[in-house]
Formats: C-alpha cells, sequence, structure tokens
C-alpha cells in the first residue's frame, strides 16, 4: 500500500493531502499568498499523524518564486530525511484534470495583473505555461480560480524535476546589475 504526500504551494492556497493507492483519505489548505511558510508545515503535520509516507509529490508551478521555493524544500527536505523519492509536476495539469472540455485554457493569478497559463485540447497541454496578461488569453474557454487537484497530482507522471519560473527574478546580484 502505497501512501504519497501531495503538496502545492504555486497558488495563494497552501494545499496538502495524503493519496493511498489512488483515494483521497486526508486533505486540507490554507487560502493566503503569504501564509505558505507557517501554513506548510502545519498542514503536513495534521496530515502525516499516523502515516508511514512512501513518496512526495509537489507542484512546481508556475507559481511566484517564494511560495514555490517554500513547497519545494519543505517537499525535498522531508524526502530526505525519510530516504524517499520526490515527484513534481506542473501545477496547470493538476488544474486542468478538473475540467471536462476538449478545448480550453486554465489560469491562476500571477500578481502584477498578469496570469500563469496553459492551453489544453482533450485534456493534454499543448505548448508550455506562460505568464501574460489576462486580455492576451485568448482563443478559448478560461477556467480561472481553480486550484491544483491533489488526486490528479498524485496521479500525474511527475517528471519536472526544476521549478517552473516564468519571470526573471527581483532581486539581482549587484555584479548582474546593467
Amino acid at each position: 500500500m502505497s501512501i504519497t504526500l501531495v503538496i502545492d504551494t504555486s497558488t495563494s492556497r497552501t494545499s496538502v493531502g495524503i493519496v493511498q493507492e489512488g483515494v483521497l483519505i486526508w486533505s486540507g489548505f490554507k487560502d493566503g499568498a503569504t501564509a505558505h511558510g507557517p501554513a506548510l508545515p502545519a498542514l503536513v503535520q495534521e496530515a502525516i499523524t499516523g502515516q508511514k509516507i512512501d513518496e512526495v509529490v509537489v507542484g512546481m508551478g508556475p507559481g511566484p518564486f517564494t511560495g514555490l521555493r517554500i513547497g519545494i524544500a519543505f517537499a525535498h527536505s522531508f524526502a530526505l530525511a525519510r530516504n524517499i523519492s520526490v515527484r513534481g509536476v506542473c501545477s496547470l495539469d493538476a488544474i486542468a484534470a478538473q475540467v471536462n472540455d476538449k478545448d480550453f485554457i486554465v489560469t491562476v493569478d500571477a500578481r502584477r495583473k498578469e496570469v500563469y497559463w496553459a492551453r489544453y485540447r482533450n485534456g493534454i497541454r499543448v505548448g508550455e505555461p506562460s505568464v501574460s496578461f489576462p486580455s492576451a488569453v485568448t482563443g478559448a474557454a478560461v477556467y480561472p480560480d481553480l486550484y491544483p487537484d491533489l488526486l490528479a497530482m498524485a496521479a500525474l507522471s511527475g517528471n519536472i524535476t526544476e521549478p517552473i519560473y516564468l519571470r526573471h527574478p527581483d532581486a539581482v546580484a549587484i555584479v548582474d546589475r546593467p
């Protein structure tokens, strides 16, 4: 019986779940774009009570830098301490799994009046995730304001090893400044 800890911090919601053999047996979340740091350990502590975790699945974005780093660093630290594997998934793909449409776009708030988005046909992502102003995201039905589905995250293949950052960092070393 495989038990998976699922973590996503790519949106304004910190989401944690426990999936056992394809069934979501525990889930919890805390809303707040700046709440990932304190919310994640509290949710995980509540989730894993009495559970022997076999693997960790983590949302790799796209998402804001700080939120992603909190979730990814926590997932890797948790897995390293227990000598278990970590799988990274595209958070937008886990959102798209909830949509039953032929041709659609999912979006999440990227702040700065922009959205992270990806287009899907028959549930399969077409191209790479992007960041744009909402007015530029056209051509199919748009599904905004959804959060990654934890069960879908556990079911995805999970071969993403690097965070999906779609913006350049705000902080730049002095030697790299123009």
